[in-house]
């Protein structure tokens, strides 16, 4: 369905970061004519994990969008790794990638080019709030007027287009700090390795035959990513002689959920519309499917419905990285949750199958939810009780 030719464009995005990119495409394939503005040009790095589960690259697809095997790193699963336990599991079905933030950034930005998409780089957006009607909206790009049908807002953390729709109720969950750095070293396992700290994680993901990208997440700032790595003697002596192919660049990992992330002619996609931690590596896949469900919305004109989608395609990424920033918040808990599920791996395999949407969340419960949420009770019972009765031990 095409939108009236009185208009510049159908949908103006601003930011033209990978959830932009995405919302633009996946608008462009229903017919829709398409602008994307942003004030930095590609390729836009970001600190992130960089690595791609079977379900991300399920939905690139389903945008179009496929990777050149030459560009990545392949892992077959997800490891946990603490002082003392270590379990791992791999994917039920498919295999995950690491790419490069900077490559895949200008993959999509080539796919949105080939596809007819408008793109204004080091663009400088306002809004005509004179001009803004229930049918239009007026923008000012670079000092020249662009009346759109309806505005997309990906623009980050920090967006300004929530703040222009009033879409700022909600709330923060939590807050941690962010470190990436790569280095050209042989990746030493099939796998994601997550390292377990005492008040950080280290994530471990392969995106090139001889590359790794290392990322840091603590809920302190850290000093600098040297004073992070220390907290994880293993990984800080297999890169030891490493080369860093990279600089230091910081991020803020944020779990924030919006009470509405659309308001007349305006939606919200990425971490514009909200976020969850880092923790689960499902930021992208969470953005890539918000664009597939908004882009109907906007052909038909009923962003209601893309509302509902959104709430659906958040609800188990947050319910995810509540449960392990559970194990984030105590050492107790997180050495008995891994002690656990160093025993039972096939817990954690389950674990991973619902997480990458292989395996419903009530089999899951059916299953060993549970059995795991009691450890963790177990756990908590016990810290309380040591704080509460010094020299005290509680049997379990």
């Amino acid at each position: 369905m095409s939108m009236s030719r009185a208009f510049d464009t159908d949908v103006f995005v601003i930011g033209g970061g990978p959830a932009g990119l995405a919302a633009a495409i996946a608008a462009r394939q229903h017919g829709l004519r398409v602008m994307v503005a942003d004030h930095d040009e590609p390729p836009i790095d970001k600190a992130c994990g960089e690595g791609l589960m079977p379900d991300s690259l399920e939905v690139l697809a389903q945008l179009g969008v496929k990777l050149d095997p030459q560009d990545v790193g392949t892992f077959r699963g997800i490891k946990f790794l603490g002082p003392q336990d270590s379990v791992a599991a791999e994917f039920p079905r498919g295999t995950g990638l690491g790419i490069r933030r900077l490559r895949l950034h200008q993959i999509l930005v080539d796919y949105a080019r080939a596809l007819g998409i408008e793109m204004l780089w080091r663009a400088r957006v306002s809004l005509n709030n004179e001009a803004d009607t229930e049918s239009e909206s007026m923008l000012v790009v670079n000092s020249s007027r662009v009346r759109s049908r309806w505005l997309v807002g990906a623009d980050g953390q920090n967006s300004r287009v929530r703040q222009w729709a009033g879409l700022l109720s909600g709330r923060v969950r939590a807050r941690r700090f962010a470190l990436r750095r790569h280095f050209r070293v042989l990746p030493w396992s099939e796998y994601v390795e997550i390292y377990w700290g005492r008040d950080c994680q280290a994530y471990v993901t392969p995106i090139a035959k001889d590359q790794l990208c290392v990322a840091l997440i603590s809920r302190r700032r850290l000093r600098s990513f040297e004073d992070g790595l220390a907290g994880f003697p293993e990984l800080a002596e297999r890169l030891r002689r490493a080369e860093a192919i990279s600089g230091v660049r910081g991020a803020m990992s944020i779990s924030q959920r919006l009470d509405q992330v659309w308001r007349g002619r305006v939606a919200l996609v990425g971490e514009a519309s909200g976020s969850v931690d880092a923790i689960t590596g499902e930021g992208l896949a969470m953005a890539f499917r918000q664009a597939l469900a908004l882009a109907p919305a906007l052909a038909a004109g009923d962003l209601a419905s893309y509302a509902a989608a959104h709430r659906s395609i958040s609800s188990l990424p947050e319910f995810m990285a509540r449960s392990m920033l559970l194990m984030d918040s105590s050492p107790l808990i997180r050495r008995r949750t891994l002690r656990a599920l160093s025993r039972r791996p096939a817990l954690f395999a389950r674990m991973l199958a619902v997480h990458v949407g292989e395996l419903p969340i009530k089999s899951f419960a059916a299953h060993g939810l549970l059995d795991l949420g009691w450890q963790m009770v177990v756990a908590s019972v016990s810290r309380a009780h040591t704080i509460l009765s010094p020299g005290t031990k509680l049997r379990i």
